[in-house]
Protein backbone atom coordinates (compact mmCIF):
# COMPACT_ATOMS: atom_id res chain seq x y z
CA UNK A 1 0.00 0.00 0.00
CA UNK A 2 1.34 3.39 -0.96
CA UNK A 3 1.54 6.01 1.74
CA UNK A 4 0.01 9.43 1.22
CA UNK A 5 2.97 11.06 2.98
CA UNK A 6 6.55 11.07 1.70
CA UNK A 7 9.11 9.37 3.91
CA UNK A 8 11.75 11.97 3.04
CA UNK A 9 11.37 15.61 2.06
CA UNK A 10 11.62 16.20 -1.68
CA UNK A 11 15.03 17.14 -3.01
CA UNK A 12 15.76 19.99 -5.32
CA UNK A 13 15.67 23.76 -5.23
CA UNK A 14 13.20 25.33 -2.85
CA UNK A 15 11.20 27.85 -4.80
CA UNK A 16 8.26 28.25 -2.44
CA UNK A 17 9.80 29.71 0.73
CA UNK A 18 12.90 31.17 2.30
CA UNK A 19 13.01 28.64 5.17
CA UNK A 20 16.40 27.22 4.17
CA UNK A 21 17.97 30.66 3.93
CA UNK A 22 16.51 31.56 7.30
CA UNK A 23 17.92 28.40 8.87
CA UNK A 24 21.35 29.14 7.38
CA UNK A 25 21.23 32.65 8.82
CA UNK A 26 20.29 31.26 12.24
CA UNK A 27 23.16 28.76 12.13
CA UNK A 28 25.63 31.45 11.13
CA UNK A 29 24.44 33.61 14.02
CA UNK A 30 24.70 30.80 16.57
CA UNK A 31 28.07 29.41 15.52
CA UNK A 32 30.28 32.22 16.93
CA UNK A 33 28.53 31.92 20.31
CA UNK A 34 29.00 28.14 20.36
CA UNK A 35 32.64 28.39 19.35
CA UNK A 36 33.30 31.09 21.96
CA UNK A 37 31.73 28.89 24.64
CA UNK A 38 33.92 25.95 23.59
CA UNK A 39 36.98 28.19 23.60
CA UNK A 40 36.26 29.37 27.16
CA UNK A 41 35.71 25.80 28.35
CA UNK A 42 38.87 24.72 26.55
CA UNK A 43 40.94 27.26 28.47
CA UNK A 44 39.57 25.98 31.77
CA UNK A 45 40.07 22.31 30.84
CA UNK A 46 43.54 22.90 29.30
CA UNK A 47 42.30 21.85 25.88
CA UNK A 48 40.59 18.62 26.91
CA UNK A 49 37.01 18.15 25.76
CA UNK A 50 34.64 17.46 28.70
CA UNK A 51 32.12 16.05 26.22
CA UNK A 52 34.61 13.47 24.94
CA UNK A 53 35.52 12.36 28.47
CA UNK A 54 31.87 12.25 29.52
CA UNK A 55 30.91 10.13 26.51
CA UNK A 56 33.75 7.70 27.26
CA UNK A 57 32.72 7.49 30.92
CA UNK A 58 29.04 6.93 30.09
CA UNK A 59 29.94 4.25 27.55
CA UNK A 60 32.03 2.49 30.20
CA UNK A 61 29.57 2.73 33.10
CA UNK A 62 26.56 1.69 31.00
CA UNK A 63 28.25 -1.37 29.53
CA UNK A 64 29.68 -2.32 32.92
CA UNK A 65 26.17 -2.03 34.38
CA UNK A 66 24.91 -4.46 31.72
CA UNK A 67 27.68 -7.00 32.38
CA UNK A 68 26.79 -9.00 35.51
CA UNK A 69 29.50 -11.53 34.70
CA UNK A 70 32.14 -8.80 34.67
CA UNK A 71 30.75 -7.40 37.92
CA UNK A 72 30.99 -10.81 39.56
CA UNK A 73 34.56 -11.16 38.31
CA UNK A 74 35.50 -7.77 39.75
CA UNK A 75 33.94 -8.67 43.10
CA UNK A 76 35.88 -11.92 43.12
CA UNK A 77 39.11 -10.08 42.31
CA UNK A 78 38.48 -7.52 45.05
CA UNK A 79 37.95 -10.25 47.66
CA UNK A 80 40.99 -12.17 46.48
CA UNK A 81 43.20 -9.07 46.58
CA UNK A 82 41.96 -8.20 50.07
CA UNK A 83 42.83 -11.74 51.21
CA UNK A 84 46.29 -11.52 49.65
CA UNK A 85 46.95 -8.18 51.35
CA UNK A 86 45.76 -9.56 54.69
CA UNK A 87 48.04 -12.60 54.40
CA UNK A 88 50.96 -10.38 53.42
CA UNK A 89 50.28 -8.13 56.40
CA UNK A 90 50.47 -11.02 58.84
CA UNK A 91 53.61 -12.50 57.28
CA UNK A 92 55.39 -9.13 57.12
CA UNK A 93 54.92 -8.65 60.87
CA UNK A 94 56.85 -11.87 61.44
CA UNK A 95 59.76 -10.80 59.26
CA UNK A 96 60.59 -10.23 55.61
CA UNK A 97 57.91 -11.48 53.26
CA UNK A 98 57.64 -11.66 49.49
CA UNK A 99 55.40 -8.81 48.22
CA UNK A 100 52.02 -9.93 46.97
CA UNK A 101 52.35 -7.62 43.96
CA UNK A 102 55.38 -6.04 42.31
CA UNK A 103 55.50 -2.68 40.53
CA UNK A 104 55.83 -2.62 36.77
CA UNK A 105 59.44 -2.58 35.51
CA UNK A 106 59.20 1.10 34.58
CA UNK A 107 57.73 2.10 37.96
CA UNK A 108 60.55 3.17 40.30
CA UNK A 109 58.50 5.03 42.90
CA UNK A 110 58.92 2.30 45.51
CA UNK A 111 62.52 1.23 44.92
CA UNK A 112 63.88 2.65 48.18
CA UNK A 113 64.49 -0.08 50.83
CA UNK A 114 62.39 1.80 53.40
CA UNK A 115 59.27 0.98 51.39
CA UNK A 116 59.70 -2.62 52.58
CA UNK A 117 59.34 -1.57 56.22
CA UNK A 118 56.04 -1.60 58.10
CA UNK A 119 53.65 0.21 57.63
CA UNK A 120 54.89 1.61 54.31
CA UNK A 121 54.98 -1.84 52.74
CA UNK A 122 51.26 -2.24 53.39
CA UNK A 123 50.53 1.24 52.08
CA UNK A 124 52.26 0.81 48.74
CA UNK A 125 51.10 -2.79 48.32
CA UNK A 126 47.47 -1.78 48.84
CA UNK A 127 47.95 1.06 46.35
CA UNK A 128 49.32 -1.28 43.66
CA UNK A 129 46.55 -3.82 44.25
CA UNK A 130 43.95 -1.06 44.00
CA UNK A 131 45.56 0.22 40.81
CA UNK A 132 45.51 -3.27 39.32
CA UNK A 133 41.85 -3.73 40.24
CA UNK A 134 40.87 -0.48 38.53
CA UNK A 135 42.75 -1.57 35.43
CA UNK A 136 40.63 -4.74 35.41
CA UNK A 137 37.49 -2.66 35.98
CA UNK A 138 38.12 -0.40 32.99
CA UNK A 139 39.20 -3.03 30.46
CA UNK A 140 37.74 -6.18 28.95
CA UNK A 141 34.08 -5.05 29.07
CA UNK A 142 31.89 -6.52 26.34
CA UNK A 143 30.45 -3.89 24.00
CA UNK A 144 32.67 -1.04 25.19
CA UNK A 145 34.36 0.68 22.25
CA UNK A 146 38.13 0.32 22.10
CA UNK A 147 38.62 4.07 21.97
CA UNK A 148 36.49 4.72 25.05
CA UNK A 149 38.07 1.81 26.91
CA UNK A 150 41.55 3.22 26.36
CA UNK A 151 40.46 6.72 27.37
CA UNK A 152 38.77 5.57 30.58
CA UNK A 153 41.64 3.28 31.53
CA UNK A 154 44.19 6.03 30.91
CA UNK A 155 42.19 8.60 32.90
CA UNK A 156 41.71 6.20 35.82
CA UNK A 157 45.45 5.52 35.89
CA UNK A 158 46.24 9.24 35.94
CA UNK A 159 43.80 9.91 38.77
CA UNK A 160 45.17 7.02 40.82
CA UNK A 161 48.73 8.21 40.28
CA UNK A 162 47.74 11.54 41.80
CA UNK A 163 47.00 9.70 45.05
CA UNK A 164 50.13 7.56 45.02
CA UNK A 165 51.61 7.25 48.54
CA UNK A 166 54.90 8.49 47.12
CA UNK A 167 53.28 11.92 46.62
CA UNK A 168 52.53 12.61 50.28
CA UNK A 169 55.03 13.22 53.12
CA UNK A 170 53.05 11.20 55.68
CA UNK A 171 53.09 8.07 53.52
CA UNK A 172 56.53 8.42 51.91
CA UNK A 173 59.41 7.05 54.04
CA UNK A 174 62.04 8.74 51.88
CA UNK A 175 60.57 12.18 52.57
CA UNK A 176 60.21 11.39 56.26
CA UNK A 177 63.83 10.26 56.51
CA UNK A 178 65.08 13.40 54.76
CA UNK A 179 62.83 15.59 56.91
CA UNK A 180 64.21 13.97 60.07
CA UNK A 181 67.81 14.44 58.94
CA UNK A 182 67.29 18.09 57.93
CA UNK A 183 64.95 19.06 60.74
CA UNK A 184 62.13 19.83 58.32
CA UNK A 185 64.21 22.30 56.29
CA UNK A 186 63.40 20.37 53.10
CA UNK A 187 59.67 20.89 53.66
CA UNK A 188 60.22 24.60 54.23
CA UNK A 189 62.25 24.84 51.02
CA UNK A 190 59.55 23.00 49.12
CA UNK A 191 56.90 25.37 50.46
CA UNK A 192 58.86 28.50 49.53
CA UNK A 193 59.62 27.05 46.08
CA UNK A 194 55.91 26.43 45.53
CA UNK A 195 55.09 29.99 46.58
CA UNK A 196 57.70 31.34 44.17
CA UNK A 197 56.42 29.18 41.30
CA UNK A 198 52.86 30.30 42.01
CA UNK A 199 53.85 33.97 42.06
CA UNK A 200 55.76 33.67 38.79
CA UNK A 201 52.77 31.95 37.17
CA UNK A 202 50.29 34.57 38.36
CA UNK A 203 52.53 37.47 37.35
CA UNK A 204 53.37 35.92 33.98
CA UNK A 205 57.04 35.42 34.82
CA UNK A 206 59.38 32.78 33.49
CA UNK A 207 60.03 29.51 35.37
CA UNK A 208 62.81 29.39 37.94
CA UNK A 209 66.21 28.70 36.41
CA UNK A 210 65.44 29.95 32.91
CA UNK A 211 67.76 32.90 33.42
CA UNK A 212 70.69 30.47 33.59
CA UNK A 213 70.21 29.59 29.92
CA UNK A 214 71.38 32.25 27.49
CA UNK A 215 71.47 31.60 23.76
CA UNK A 216 75.03 31.80 22.50
CA UNK A 217 76.57 31.59 25.96
CA UNK A 218 75.23 28.55 27.82
CA UNK A 219 73.11 27.00 25.05
CA UNK A 220 73.39 27.06 21.24
CA UNK A 221 77.11 27.78 21.55
CA UNK A 222 78.14 26.30 18.18
CA UNK A 223 79.07 29.24 15.89
CA UNK A 224 76.64 29.67 12.99
CA UNK A 225 75.12 32.32 10.77
CA UNK A 226 71.69 32.91 9.28
CA UNK A 227 71.95 32.55 5.50
CA UNK A 228 68.25 32.77 4.60
CA UNK A 229 64.92 33.76 6.10
CA UNK A 230 61.29 33.94 5.01
CA UNK A 231 57.98 34.35 6.84
CA UNK A 232 58.25 30.86 8.32
CA UNK A 233 61.93 29.95 8.85
CA UNK A 234 65.48 31.07 9.29
CA UNK A 235 68.17 28.81 7.86
CA UNK A 236 71.36 28.64 9.93
CA UNK A 237 74.64 27.40 8.48
CA UNK A 238 77.37 25.87 10.64
CA UNK A 239 80.76 25.58 8.96
CA UNK A 240 83.07 22.63 9.71
CA UNK A 241 86.08 23.33 11.94
CA UNK A 242 88.36 20.72 10.35
CA UNK A 243 90.86 20.89 7.51
CA UNK A 244 89.20 18.03 5.65
CA UNK A 245 85.58 18.77 4.78
CA UNK A 246 82.88 16.39 3.56
CA UNK A 247 81.34 17.47 0.28
CA UNK A 248 77.71 16.64 0.99
CA UNK A 249 75.99 18.90 3.56
CA UNK A 250 73.56 17.92 6.30
CA UNK A 251 70.14 19.55 6.79
CA UNK A 252 68.53 19.20 10.24
CA UNK A 253 64.76 19.71 10.48
CA UNK A 254 63.60 20.06 14.12
CA UNK A 255 59.96 20.16 15.16
CA UNK A 256 58.27 23.55 14.88
CA UNK A 257 57.17 23.26 18.52
CA UNK A 258 60.84 23.35 19.59
CA UNK A 259 63.66 25.83 19.39
CA UNK A 260 66.37 25.09 16.83
CA UNK A 261 68.97 24.55 19.55
CA UNK A 262 67.24 21.41 20.81
CA UNK A 263 70.10 19.58 19.05
CA UNK A 264 72.71 22.17 20.07
CA UNK A 265 72.14 22.54 23.81
CA UNK A 266 75.74 22.53 25.07
CA UNK A 267 79.13 21.42 23.69
CA UNK A 268 79.17 18.06 25.46
CA UNK A 269 75.76 16.94 24.13
CA UNK A 270 75.38 18.94 20.91
CA UNK A 271 74.73 16.99 17.72
CA UNK A 272 75.61 20.07 15.67
CA UNK A 273 78.93 20.54 17.48
CA UNK A 274 79.81 16.89 16.92
CA UNK A 275 79.01 17.03 13.20
CA UNK A 276 81.07 20.15 12.50
CA UNK A 277 83.95 18.65 14.49
CA UNK A 278 83.82 15.71 12.07
CA UNK A 279 84.09 17.97 9.01
CA UNK A 280 80.42 18.29 8.05
CA UNK A 281 78.69 21.42 6.81
CA UNK A 282 75.43 21.61 8.74
CA UNK A 283 72.27 23.58 8.00
CA UNK A 284 69.54 23.93 10.63
CA UNK A 285 65.97 25.15 10.17
CA UNK A 286 64.78 27.55 12.87
CA UNK A 287 60.99 27.91 12.78
CA UNK A 288 59.42 31.29 13.51
CA UNK A 289 56.91 31.51 16.34
CA UNK A 290 53.46 31.58 14.71
CA UNK A 291 51.19 34.59 15.05
CA UNK A 292 47.62 35.37 14.08
CA UNK A 293 48.87 36.15 10.58
CA UNK A 294 49.84 32.48 10.17
CA UNK A 295 46.45 31.04 11.09
CA UNK A 296 45.75 29.85 7.55
CA UNK A 297 49.07 28.06 7.03
CA UNK A 298 48.87 24.30 6.54
CA UNK A 299 51.25 21.36 6.35
CA UNK A 300 52.03 21.98 2.70
CA UNK A 301 53.02 25.56 3.51
CA UNK A 302 55.47 24.22 6.08
CA UNK A 303 56.80 21.81 3.46
CA UNK A 304 57.20 24.49 0.78
CA UNK A 305 58.36 27.43 2.91
CA UNK A 306 60.34 25.21 5.25
CA UNK A 307 62.10 22.17 3.84
CA UNK A 308 61.83 22.95 0.13
CA UNK A 309 62.98 26.54 0.61
CA UNK A 310 65.91 25.33 2.70
CA UNK A 311 66.91 22.81 0.03
CA UNK A 312 66.82 25.52 -2.63
CA UNK A 313 69.16 27.72 -0.58
CA UNK A 314 71.51 24.83 0.19
CA UNK A 315 71.68 24.06 -3.53
CA UNK A 316 72.96 27.58 -4.22
CA UNK A 317 75.55 27.41 -1.41
CA UNK A 318 76.76 23.88 -2.16
CA UNK A 319 75.91 23.30 -5.84
CA UNK A 320 75.85 19.84 -7.37
CA UNK A 321 75.86 18.22 -3.91
CA UNK A 322 73.12 15.99 -2.58
CA UNK A 323 71.88 16.61 0.96
CA UNK A 324 71.72 14.28 3.96
CA UNK A 325 68.51 15.23 5.79
CA UNK A 326 67.87 14.62 9.50
CA UNK A 327 64.38 14.99 10.95
CA UNK A 328 63.64 15.26 14.65
CA UNK A 329 60.18 14.63 16.15
CA UNK A 330 57.47 16.35 14.05
CA UNK A 331 60.25 17.70 11.86
CA UNK A 332 60.92 14.10 10.86
CA UNK A 333 57.27 13.61 9.99
CA UNK A 334 57.33 16.71 7.79
CA UNK A 335 60.64 15.62 6.26
CA UNK A 336 59.11 12.26 5.32
CA UNK A 337 56.27 14.04 3.52
CA UNK A 338 58.74 16.28 1.70
CA UNK A 339 60.91 13.30 0.73
CA UNK A 340 57.89 11.50 -0.72
CA UNK A 341 57.01 14.60 -2.75
CA UNK A 342 60.60 14.82 -4.02
CA UNK A 343 60.49 11.21 -5.20
CA UNK A 344 57.12 11.82 -6.84
CA UNK A 345 58.56 14.76 -8.78
CA UNK A 346 61.77 12.95 -9.72
CA UNK A 347 63.85 15.30 -7.56
CA UNK A 348 66.97 13.50 -6.30
CA UNK A 349 68.46 16.19 -4.07
CA UNK A 350 68.30 14.00 -0.95
CA UNK A 351 71.17 11.55 -0.51
CA UNK A 352 69.78 10.03 2.70
CA UNK A 353 67.18 10.60 5.38
CA UNK A 354 67.61 9.96 9.11
CA UNK A 355 64.72 10.18 11.57
CA UNK A 356 65.13 10.81 15.31
CA UNK A 357 62.09 10.22 17.54
CA UNK A 358 59.89 10.81 14.49
CA UNK A 359 56.64 9.04 13.67
CA UNK A 360 55.54 8.27 10.14
CA UNK A 361 52.75 5.72 10.69
CA UNK A 362 49.95 7.12 12.86
CA UNK A 363 47.74 4.04 12.64
CA UNK A 364 48.69 3.15 16.22
CA UNK A 365 50.02 6.42 17.63
CA UNK A 366 49.87 5.27 21.24
CA UNK A 367 48.31 7.37 23.99
CA UNK A 368 48.23 10.36 21.64
CA UNK A 369 45.13 8.82 20.02
CA UNK A 370 43.19 8.57 23.30
CA UNK A 371 41.79 12.07 23.00
CA UNK A 372 41.71 12.48 19.23
CA UNK A 373 38.08 12.32 18.13
CA UNK A 374 35.51 14.70 16.66
CA UNK A 375 34.71 16.30 20.03
CA UNK A 376 38.35 16.89 20.87
CA UNK A 377 39.21 18.24 17.42
CA UNK A 378 36.30 20.69 17.56
CA UNK A 379 37.52 21.84 20.96
CA UNK A 380 41.05 22.41 19.68
CA UNK A 381 39.81 24.27 16.61
CA UNK A 382 37.72 26.63 18.75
Amino acid sequence: MQSDYPLLPPRGPNTGSNNNASMDDDSAAREPIDRLTNAMLGRMSMGLSPAALLLAYLDWIIHLGMAPGKQAQLLQKALRKALRLNMYSMHSLQGESEPCIKPLPQDHRFDHPDWQQWPYNLIYQSFLLNQQWWHNATTGIHGLSRHHENAVSFTARQVLDMFSPSNFPLTNPEIQQTSWQQGGANLLRGWTNWIEDWQRTVLGGKPVGVEQFEVGRTIAVTPGQVVYRNRLIELIQYSPDTLEVHNEPILIVPAWIMKYYILDLSPHNSLVNYLVSQGHTVFMISWHNPSADDRDLGMDDYRRLGIMAALDVIKTITPRQRVHAVGYCLGGTLLTIAAAALVRDGDQRLASMTLLAAQTDFTEAGELMLFIDENQLAFLED
